[in-house]
């Protein structure tokens, strides 16, 4: 029932090697070779070749600029848990998209240096977090049963009534619930918030009215079906200053998918980097992020997704 997403990579493009400007033979055939030289002057007239200079450029600048801010454990920890998330999946999902471990885990530096400079760049008002706070709702914990017919999911809460324990719930979702991941757990779902994504929103909107212990009196209807759901735990709301620095987090990741808010920090960044291109042909390759008159470049993103 609950998507799940590797990830949404920004930057420029992925990252992607661009061999250098030499002698040595890239390739042979009965027509002839094709040096190193040739292949970076066909590369360099090309689109995609000037969208790996420019993410090559920013990745030199960024990692000199906050590469201290990015640990290898910081990189490994968001790596194990989207393998985590994928299971006995992530090898094929990584291979579908044309990743390896290694290559991911760059693209995820890349993305963490990046978020490093967003954060640096970004004044945060206490109007930013009122705005932030009207919509926020912290991280629950919830289980659920998936049926296909309404009647049935009146007929599971008439039993919830007569016995709403916890042990009842993880039978009830055993018998009916059509969500085969989570069905033999009782039906849980992993804690979220407010600012999921994977989560039907009418879903999402029934479940923060519960408090701990409650369950939807009446069917929950989804594009997947109809669904029970039970509060295993929810904290409250609580004070927006206890909730802070979650606010916070929660405005760079909605800045980290604004393209007007990158390209100004990416400008900044390039500006302090003391870029200097030195192949003519090359010399309007940032101009998109450097002239005064640019406008917000397009970023391009890498997401997969993986059904129920």
């Amino acid at each position: 029932m609950r998507k799940k997403w590797l990830l949404s990579l920004v930057g420029v493009l992925l990252a992607v090697t661009l061999v250098g400007c030499g002698n040595k033979t890239v390739a042979t055939t009965s027509g002839g070779n094709i040096s190193q030289e040739d292949y970076y002057n066909e590369m360099k007239k090309s689109s995609s070749g000037k969208q790996v200079l420019q993410q090559m450029i920013l990745n030199k600048v960024l990692e000199k600029q906050y590469g201290d801010k990015v640990s290898k454990d910081k990189v490994n920890k968001q790596f194990n848990t989207y393998k985590s998330q994928y299971g006995s999946s992530f090898d094929s999902v990584l291979s579908q998209n044309g990743m390896t471990a290694s290559s991911f885990k760059k693209n995820l530096r890349s993305n963490l240096l990046l978020e490093a400079a967003v954060k640096d760049n970004t004044k945060i008002t206490q109007a930013d977090l009122k705005k932030q706070w009207k919509s926020y709702q912290p991280k629950v914990k919830v289980q659920h049963i998936l049926v296909t017919k309404e009647d049935t999911a009146k007929d599971i809460i008439k039993q919830l009534d007569a016995d709403n324990s916890a042990a009842n719930f993880k039978k009830l979702a055993k018998k009916y619930s059509t969500d085969t991941s989570t069905k033999a757990d009782g039906g849980k779902l992993p804690a979220f918030d407010s600012t999921d994504t994977s989560l039907d929103s009418s879903f999402k909107k029934a479940a923060f009215k519960l408090k701990t212990n409650e369950y939807t009196k009446t069917p929950v209807k989804t594009q997947y079906g109809y669904h029970v759901i039970r509060m295993v735990k929810n904290p409250g709301k609580g004070s927006m200053k206890a909730h802070e620095a979650t606010l916070k987090s929660q405005i760079i990741a909605a800045d980290m998918q604004n393209s007007t808010v990158l390209h100004n920090v990416i400008s900044k960044v390039l500006k302090k980097g003391n870029v200097q291109i030195k192949d003519d042909d090359l010399k309007d390759v940032l101009s998109g992020y450097t002239s005064k008159n640019s406008k917000a470049a397009t970023t391009s993103e890498s997401s997969v997704s993986s059904a129920k």
